[in-house]
Parts: C-alpha cells; structure tokens; sequence
C-alpha cells in the first residue's frame, strides 16, 4: 500500500531527510522512531503530498503522490503534529466540514461523522466550539477527522500527544484493532506505544534509517537480549559468581549484593544458545540447595537499543 523510495529532502544546505527507503503492507501497524531533529515529520510530510521531496518518490497504493496526488490522497487520512483545526467550530460541524471535503453528504456524512464521534470517544462534546475543549478532546477531534472517510492509509503524527494515560490508552488499543485491515504509519518517541500496537518499528537518526524490524528483533539487538537475572539469598556473592561463571553456557558474568541476597546476571556466551543458559542456570540453582525469588531471561529493552543507535558517541562515553 505504501512505498517510499529513495526520498530526500533538503531545506538550503541542510539535508533533513538522505535517501529513506522502505513498504509497508495492509495489515502492518508502523511505529516510526526518533529522536528530535531526525527527520520523523518531515517524510511523513512527504508521504501524505504535503511537502515535496527533493529527490526520491511515494506511492500511495499504487499511486505516484506527486503525479496523482488527488488519486493517492483519496486513500489517505492524515493527523499532522500539531493539528490545526477551525477554533470557532463545534465539533460536529468541524467533522461535517471534513467529511464534505471529503466528498461524503447526506446520509453517509451523518453516519461518518457517528461513527468517528463514537471511535474517538466525542460524543458528549460535539456541539462544544473546539476552542473551548481541552487539549486531549481538541487532539482527538482532530483525530476523528483523519478517519472520517474510513481511509485505507492512516499517516499520523504523534496521535497520543497531549493525551492522558486513560486516553493513550484508548488510542493506542483503536490503532492496534484498526491496524488489522488498514495501513498505519504513527510518529511517536514513546517506547512503550511500539510494543503496545505496533507490527514493526523503523528508527531515523540524522534523515536515514538505522534500523527497520519487529519489536522483538529490534529488542534482540539489546546487550541484555538472552541474559539471565537471578536473584539468591544467603550465599555469597563470589560463591554465586564463581558457580555461575562454570556454566558452559555462560560468558560474562556480574553480581552485586551480600550475603542476604545477591543479584547475578549471566550474559550468554554465544547468543545462538542464549535459551539454553537459563536452564542451566536452575539446574545449578538446583544442586546447590540455592533459596531465590527471582530467575528470568531478559527479552531485551527498546530503550537500551534506541540509545545505542541514536546517541552521539560523545555522549555514550560521557554517559
């Protein structure tokens, strides 16, 4: 449904967006990541036709959006940052406005703009001027507008910003179910929304992407991914390192702690056999006779990854 190649874009000498790459298909949820700066808003800018890229092209379901913008558009809803909307209209008649934009009247305007009232929870706020709503509903309405001719591609640009955790909530579980059938790219830096909804993450750092992948694959390139933390209780903490460092299965290992508990965690020697170490791990705990309340293997941490790829080196080694 989506394909973005080669796309640049250059504001005078800067170059904000170098050669982006990558498809997304109906059914994926794309979670699109980045620190600030690096270039996130501007190609979904270029996606949804609203800028022009300097070099490169988008396809919109099959549509070239510079050569066909209208056809391309049709198949698009759009939230931008920050999303701009008439302070002086109710809600119903902002969303009325779209939906004629959109080409919807009579009957099928009135039953769009239901079901998106209800979709983005409005209805008690619909003949409220939108100036006179909070922030969170003032999102949220912007929101029901990008959905309101029921598009096949969803561009949005941070959709829970401004939101409180009870409505994040809510807007994260609607991109998750509408995910199923639709094609959405969603801007966020919030970590946890990729793995609350999203099918695959890209991360962009200084205009190009660094990495493109499924939560869990991009959780795999965390140094933790594959060890092993194990928490024990009256041992001492070289006893605890030096049975652990025996595994045959363990590479480095680091406990912390005294004799009333010790933390251990076992890196794995090579991670091609990183689910074996955690069994190994119990069967020693085992032997011993060791009391413990806590044995797991970390999946990895998206934090840990993001940091790693987009962090300038002068602040790793600084941090």
């Amino acid at each position: 449904m989506i394909t973005v190649e080669n796309l640049v874009k250059e504001f005078g000498s800067k170059r904000a967006v170098n050669g982006v790459s990558f498809t997304v298909q109906r059914g994926e949820v794309l979670g699109f990541l980045g620190p600030n700066g690096a270039g996130k808003s501007t190609t979904m800018r270029m996606i949804t036709g609203y800028m022009p890229p300097t070099a490169g092209r988008v396809l919109v379901g099959g549509h070239d959006v510079a050569e066909k913008p209208i056809a391309a558009k049709r198949l698009l809803g759009y939230l931008p940052e920050s999303a701009p909307s008439y302070p002086d209209m109710t809600v119903h008649g902002f969303l009325s406005w779209a939906a004629e934009m959109r080409g919807l009247t009579g009957a099928a305007r009135v039953d769009a703009i239901r079901r998106v009232s209800t979709l983005c929870f409005l209805d008690n706020v619909l003949q409220q001027s939108v100036d006179t709503l909070s922030k969170g509903y003032r999102h949220r309405t912007c929101l029901a507008q990008a959905l309101i001719h029921d598009p096949d591609v969803l561009v949005l640009d941070e959709p829970t910003d401004g939101l409180d955790p009870n409505q994040k909530h809510e807007v994260r579980q609607l991109i998750k179910n509408m995910g199923r059938n639709k094609v959405i790219i969603f801007s966020t830096h919030i970590l946890e929304e990729v793995e609350a909804c999203c099918s695959r993450a890209i991360i962009i750092d200084r205009g190009q992407i660094v990495a493109n992948g499924t939560p869990s694959e991009l959780k795999a390139r965390s140094e933790l991914s594959g060890t092993v933390t194990l928490r024990v209780h009256g041992v001492a903490a070289e006893t605890v390192r030096g049975k652990l460092a025996n595994v045959a299965a363990a590479g480095k290992v680091t406990v912390d702690g005294d004799t009333a508990y010790v933390n251990a965690r076992v890196f794995p020697r090579n991670r091609a056999i990183s689910g074996e170490l955690a069994n190994a791990i119990a069967r020693v705990v085992a032997q011993e006779g060791w009391s413990f309340d806590e044995l797991h293997t970390e999946e990895g941490r998206l934090d840990d990854v993001f940091r790693s790829i987009t962090m300038p080196d002068t602040a790793k080694s600084g941090a």
